[in-house]
């Protein structure tokens, strides 16, 4: 029994240890974490997510997704994650990340979800993946559909039919003033501005707009692809990471990639006839998933949270504690230029 104190001591030694190293240390270091930002308090990161976010954080964990997908970039020292490349976009394919992941990162995560299998990918950064808004402009094709195919035409259009822009037109018509005459005159006499060869511009501009029956053939060519664009993207797959492009995947993942693990989410889907017009939120499957004519499939408030969540998740904002975020944040920029040298040489 002699012995028994020197045990006892040394388990007690040993559980101290263990949490001064393992959890009272880490607290004091990283426990008290505040969001970054500038001198001017602007620019900061983390922010607290929206509740749709929110919520589709829930939903994320519900479903067991941080079984099989990570968020954590793992640092060069012992992986090569931010090298990797996403499958689905196209040739110039975003990166997994920037830099590596910090603890900063997680501050508004209760319970970090890091994760520890990737049987799919990192979804760290999948919401720097999506495709800017500009780029998501078939939503944009309406200003296009206008009759005007082009800007200057489209400014032209409304200005004959208003009384207001013959006062715009005059100052392109100082330059001959017989023509400016005529640009009134032009819609009941079209052919006339066509005759003064002076005054081109003036005439071309005023013809199309007063006149309908002679633009439709100079429009109709410009007509025809702005309405062929919206039928194209709803036969076609969604852009690669968009909304659209999650909902599709998280209902029929195998349509977008016929090798994916992944299961198909289709119980946060509604299949409901068309009342009407088709909804926006649609889903466009084709083939063995399409609904049926007069059926839509369109999802739940669950499955928009889900997105929404997916849509939030963005590590690559600069942070003073990693040391590589200058290098890997330039990097992305400069690797097209940096790749061509190689290539020339």
């Amino acid at each position: 029994m002699k012995g028994f104190t020197p045990l006892v001591v040394g388990l007690l030694a040993t559980l101290a240890f263990s949490w001064l190293g393992l959890a009272y240390i880490p607290d004091l270091q990283i426990g008290h974490l505040e969001p970054q930002s500038d001198e001017e308090g602007t620019d900061i990161y983390p922010m607290p997510r929206s509740g749709m976010a929110e919520r589709g954080r829930r939903a994320y964990v519900a479903n067991g997704c941080f079984y099989c997908h990570s968020q954590q970039i793992r640092a060069d020292y012992a992986a090569a994650d931010v090298d990797l490349q996403r499958w689905a976009a196209p040739s110039p394919r975003p990166k997994w990340g920037d830099r590596r992941s910090a603890p900063r990162d997680y501050i508004f995560d209760r319970p970090a979800l890091i994760g520890k299998v990737r049987l799919g990918p990192d979804l760290a950064n999948i919401g720097k993946a999506a495709p800017a808004e500009e780029e998501a402009a078939p939503a944009q094709p309406a200003p296009a559909g206008s009759p005007g195919g082009s800007p200057a035409p489209a400014n032209a259009s409304p200005a004959p039919g208003n009384a207001s822009p013959p006062p715009a037109n005059a100052p392109a018509q100082p330059g001959a003033k017989p023509p400016a005459q005529p640009s009134p005159a032009a819609a009941t006499s079209p052919s006339q501005p066509a005759a003064s060869s002076g005054g081109s511009p003036a005439p071309a501009s005023a013809s199309p707009a007063p006149g309908n029956a002679s633009p439709p053939p100079a429009n109709a060519p410009s007509q025809p692809a702005a309405s062929s664009s919206p039928a194209a993207s709803s036969s076609e797959s969604p852009a690669p990471y968009s909304a659209a492009w999650h909902h599709q995947h998280l209902y029929s993942p195998r349509s977008l990639n016929p090798d994916s693990d992944m299961p198909a989410y289709k119980f946060l889907y509604e299949k409901r006839r068309i009342g009407g017009q088709q909804s926006v939120d649609a889903l466009h499957l084709r083939g063995d998933e399409a609904p049926g004519e007069g059926w839509e499939i369109v999802p739940t408030y669950d499955a928009k949270c889900l997105v929404a969540y997916l849509m939030s998740l963005n590590q690559s904002h600069p942070l003073s504690e990693v040391k590589s975020v200058a290098a890997p944040a330039g990097s992305p920029a400069a690797s097209p230029a940096a790749a061509q040298p190689p290539a020339k040489k």
